[in-house]
């Protein structure tokens, strides 16, 4: 049984312990937030894309850091999954790559724009935030695979790339990580599974194709189209 002197000793000993170490943990979280939030990072693109993302309310459908609304997807990440290529694409017009199955709002941003907030989004991305958010459990379970990856020597078109194709199908083992929920199937041997016709008639047009499809309508002029699919239709040669 304390005495009351023995009592408040305890009492203020404690506290004086508590304060200094909950001190000491401020100081040091304070310290390391430069290194940790890629502080050098910060060009004057990712705080114009920063107003960007402010100014438009995106937060009020988005998460970003784990905080705001939940009504559309987590965008922590978003440069990782999808690549910046689909993002511009998307960005420019949302209704365009997903006709009749996307809520956002076309804000009509230019190119400029559109590059801001994609810095913007690519330095959230690059925070060290200890593992948030966390990688889906069940990812790679949910993936596609196929019984014989195609290794090729082939150059893949500068345009598989850009169009953001790797995004969400694999190749090669390589790519697939926005499409593993969505069971984007890999692409090694759809040469078997579709002729040219097929492909270009899928590529160009995937919900006329499909009216369910998860597959976004990639603005393709003909060309490009075609380089793709005599790419694709090549990979069993």
């Amino acid at each position: 049984m304390l005495s009351k002197s023995q009592a408040k000793i305890f009492f203020l000993g404690g506290t004086g312990v508590f304060t200094a170490a909950f001190l000491a943990l401020t100081f040091d979280t304070h310290r390391k937030v430069p290194a940790q939030t890629r502080q050098a990072n910060i060009t004057p693109a990712v705080d114009r894309g920063k107003h960007i993302w402010e100014d438009n309310n995106c937060m009020g459908c988005h998460t970003l850091f784990g905080e705001g609304a939940y009504y559309a997807p987590e965008l922590t990440k978003a440069v990782e999954r999808r690549g910046k290529p689909w993002l511009k694409m998307f960005l420019k017009d949302p209704e365009a790559m997903f006709p009749n199955d996307r809520k956002m709002v076309n804000y009509h941003f230019n190119d400029a724009q559109i590059e801001d907030v994609i810095a913007f989004l690519e330095w959230c991305g690059n925070v060290d935030l200890n593992g948030f958010p966390a990688k889906p459990p069940l990812a790679e379970k949910m993936k596609a695979t196929s019984a014989a990856p195609v290794v090729t020597t082939k150059p893949v078109p500068a345009i598989f790339d850009m169009m953001a194709c790797r995004g969400c199908h694999s190749l090669g083992g390589q790519g697939g990580m926005a499409g593993a929920a969505l069971g984007a199937p890999p692409l090694d041997d759809v040469y078997k599974r579709k002729n040219k016709a097929e492909l270009a008639a899928w590529i160009s047009d995937p919900a006329k194709v499909k009216p369910d499809t998860k597959m976004p309508k990639i603005p393709l002029t003909p060309a490009q189209l075609e380089e793709i699919v005599t790419f694709l239709s090549s990979l069993g040669n």
